[in-house]
């Protein structure tokens, strides 16, 4: 057995909080706490004194006092091939895609160019705290065969698929509706269940899509129902026009995706801002996700995500980054801009219920609640570990947090990376041997 006993301030959700009175159930706040962790998982979650006295006096304890320690953060929506997007100056999504996006893209083609920025790419994200994300590679599939490999090298768990476009966009862009289809099947057949990894059928949106490929792309999500779908839907009303002009039969953009059968409660769609009352209840109906992405919207000036009216529709959501479009690889970043585009709007989002968004909620949104995003006995050991005395400035605010709420929200409004203190792979410390690395 490989154990260890990670001590500190711990902090574990059971359900969404809302800033009430029913708060306490929904999680689990140990001051002096222990995770065992036993291969890689959780074997168990207690007082230290206790899980010492049960037994762990012999197992090497790390002690990460008076730092807060959380499962891992979830990122539900996130480009690998745009790490050099990011920052790129447009006024729009259309003109950001042309201009930038499927430029840097191309690059994936190019021998070598995939593996160098999977290894940037996920040093960045173990920077930052995340320990899971759903990400999009490009079209090509050497790039989700580099991902993969660095994600499988590093036992991180991930989700993750090629992307399929084969009209819009530039030929270096495109693949063929039977290309699509056939380096789907190959990647899904080798990755797909490999240690830590899960595949994601990956249209990238209608636009880039022709109904060939959208019939081909059906045809995939029946033969593997237990995958996850991820596209793009009503991000900005120009998009949302561009495809009533290509499926000029469908009802609305969302009615595109439930005609080719891409609805379900394993799909995630990247923004969901214009939406329609009929759309919302196809969303409901279906189970499927709506994905929250704050930074990106503002950057783009896409809109404003209706959190309230999604939830009153009874719509499923989830919160990410969407690099390159978004601006932070940081959860703690995105949480902060997505209360002030709540906020703006006259909508509440506590800090307990942002943090559970980040962790259980995201878990919850991906179907792998009891796998990752939790302390629970049996689930994965990925864990990040926060310190709200990070920078000067932080310091000089936490002189006067009395409470564990106000720490929290400090930690959203003011953290970065630099308020990471460390993260747990499968119970292995990563960032740490990141910074020896460098």
């Amino acid at each position: 057995m490989n154990d260890v006993i990670l001590r500190g301030r711990l902090l574990t959700f059971h359900d969404e909080p809302f800033g009430n009175e029913d708060d306490q159930r929904c999680f689990t706040y140990l001051e002096d706490g222990a995770l065992l962790i036993r291969d890689g998982k959780i074997a168990a979650v207690d007082e230290f004194a206790a899980i010492q006295a049960g037994g762990g006096e012999d197992i090497d304890v790390i002690d990460h006092r008076p730092h807060l320690i959380l499962p891992g953060f979830i990122d539900c929506h996130i480009h690998f091939p745009q790490m050099q997007v990011v920052a790129s100056y447009a006024g729009a999504l259309m003109e950001w895609l042309n201009r930038y996006t499927f430029v840097e893209e191309q690059k994936f083609g190019n021998q070598g160019h995939p593996e160098m920025i999977a290894s940037a790419f996920f040093d960045e994200l173990i920077r930052h705290g995340t320990t899971t994300a759903a990400a999009y590679c490009s079209v090509h599939k050497s790039s989700a065969q580099a991902f993969f490999a660095e994600a499988h090298a590093r036992n991180m768990r991930m989700i993750a698929g090629k992307v399929m476009m084969d009209r819009n966009a530039p030929d270096g862009l495109l693949d063929t509706a039977q290309s699509g289809y056939d380096d789907s099947q190959a990647l899904i057949a080798q990755w797909h269940g490999k240690g830590r990894q899960l595949y994601a059928i990956t249209p990238r949106f209608a636009p880039t899509s022709s109904p060939e490929q959208l019939e081909m792309t059906g045809a995939l999500v029946r033969e593997h129902p237990d995958l996850h779908v991820q596209t793009h839907l009503c991000e900005n009303a120009g998009e949302i026009a561009f495809v009533a002009e290509l499926f000029p039969w469908s009802r609305d953009y969302t009615d595109v995706y439930e005609h080719y059968g891409l609805l379900g409660r394993r799909t995630l769609l990247g923004h969901c801002i214009h939406m329609t009352d009929r759309e919302i209840g196809a969303l409901a109906e279906s189970g499927a996700v709506a994905v929250f992405c704050p930074t990106s919207n503002l950057f783009i000036g896409s809109g404003l995500f209706d959190l309230d009216r999604l939830r009153q529709g009874n719509v499923r959501n989830a919160i990410a980054t969407d690099i390159g479009g978004g601006t932070s690889y940081s959860m703690l970043r995105t949480l902060d801009e997505g209360y002030k585009v709540l906020n703006i709007q006259g909508q509440r989002y506590h800090p307990l219920r942002s943090f559970y968004q980040a962790t259980l909620g995201n878990a919850r949104a991906l179907a792998l609640d009891g796998v990752i995003g939790t302390f629970a006995p049996g689930a994965e050991a990925d864990c990040v570990v926060l310190n709200a005395n990070a920078t000067a400035a932080m310091r000089v605010r936490m002189a006067t947090v009395e409470t564990l709420v106000e720490e929290l929200f400090l930690l959203q409004t003011m953290g970065d990376d630099r308020a990471v203190e460390e993260v747990y792979i499968a119970g292995k410390g990563a960032k740490r041997a990141l910074k020896q690395r460098v």
